[in-house]
C-alpha cells in the first residue's frame, strides 16, 4: 500500500503542546510549528491575525481528517473562543486550515455530525497564509520537556509508542 501524504494545519491553543501531541499520532509523518492566516510575511512585529498552528504532514492511508479531528478534540475545549487553558487571545483560537477543500468539508462534516455541533467554536477555513515559527518553537517540548504547557503530560504522550 503506497503512502498518500497530505498536509493540514491544526490550531489548538499554544502550539508547543499541540505539536508534541500530534507528532505521536498514527499516520502523522511530520509536524512543524507555525502561524496560519495572518497578514505579514515575517515573524517580527505584533500579532497580525494569525492563529498558532501545527502543520501536519500525514499519510491519508493511515489516518483520515475525521480521525485527526477526533484526536484534536481530545486536547481542546471546542467551545472556548480565543482561549485554551491559561492562554488567552485570538492567536490561541482553535481551527482547522487547509489548501485542500476536501479536508475542510470533512472537518465541517465532523463538527456538524456531533450533537453539540452548533456550540463548537472551532473555525474551519481555507489556509490563506502560513509562516513557519522560529526555531526556538520547533519541537519545543521535545527539547525542553519541563517547559510549561497547558496540556498534562499524560495527555501529551497518550499515543507515544
Amino acid at each position: 500500500m503506497k503512502a498518500v501524504y497530505q498536509t493540514i494545519y491544526l490550531a489548538g491553543g499554544c502550539l508547543w503542546g499541540v505539536q508534541e501531541f500530534l507528532r505521536h499520532l498514527p499516520g502523522v509523518v511530520s509536524t512543524e510549528a507555525g502561524r496560519a492566516n495572518g497578514q505579514s510575511d515575517t515573524l517580527d512585529g505584533d500579532y497580525d491575525g494569525y492563529a498558532e498552528c501545527v502543520q501536519v504532514l500525514f499519510d491519508a492511508k493511515v489516518v483520515s481528517v475525521t480521525e485527526l479531528m477526533k484526536y484534536l478534540f481530545e486536547i481542546i475545549d471546542p467551545y472556548s473562543i480565543d482561549q485554551q487553558g491559561p492562554d488567552v487571545g485570538k492567536r490561541y483560537r482553535t481551527g482547522v486550515y487547509s489548501r485542500d477543500e476536501a479536508h475542510l468539508i470533512e472537518a465541517k462534516d465532523f463538527i456538524e455530525s456531533r450533537e453539540d455541533g452548533a456550540e463548537i467554536a472551532v473555525e474551519v477555513l481555507p489556509l490563506t497564509h502560513y509562516l513557519r515559527s522560529a526555531d526556538e518553537h520547533q519541537d519545543r517540548l521535545q527539547r525542553c520537556p519541563d517547559e510549561a504547557c497547558h496540556l498534562p503530560k499524560a495527555l501529551l504522550h497518550k499515543y507515544k509508542s
